[in-house]
């Protein structure tokens, strides 16, 4: 399943908050990066920025966070990332390797602390992509 990631500006909760009444559906999840581990040590603005929120409708899914000076510049048009779900790690690696041939690693497939093993990569063509396998299942 490919699922749209959208970044924005510091708006996040408004944008998604507008696309709940045009779409229907609700929040499955929502948090705030002062409340991941290191959160205390980000200035007080970006404590409360949306590290993740995923609105699930009728319509689809789509997913978001707030952009951090710490990703370099914001560009509107260029916000956006597509999330792939697989169902096993080792199914993660094969589209994490696959994608990134050619490509340029932003963070290497790895455990990470929300308990998933996840990546970010930019693809040959230019497209941002997550994988994310929660290791939960």
């Amino acid at each position: 399943m490919i699922t749209a990631y959208l970044t924005f500006n510091g708006n996040t909760e408004e944008a998604f908050t507008f696309y709940r009444s045009v779409l229907g559906g609700e929040f499955s999840s929502f948090q705030r990066f002062g409340e991941f581990p290191n959160g205390e040590q980000i200035s007080d603005a970006d404590k409360k920025k949306v590290m993740h929120l995923t609105l699930n409708s009728g319509n689809g899914t789509i997913m978001g966070s707030d952009h951090l000076d710490f990703m370099g510049p914001f560009q509107a048009g260029n916000n956006f990332s597509l999330s792939l779900h697989p169902d096993s790690e080792k199914e993660a690696t094969r589209l994490f390797t696959g994608l990134a041939e050619g490509g340029n690693v932003i963070m290497p497939l790895d455990k990470v602390f929300w308990g998933a093993y996840f990546g970010m990569l930019i693809d040959k063509f230019g497209i941002k992509w997550m994988i994310n396998y929660q290791l939960s299942q």
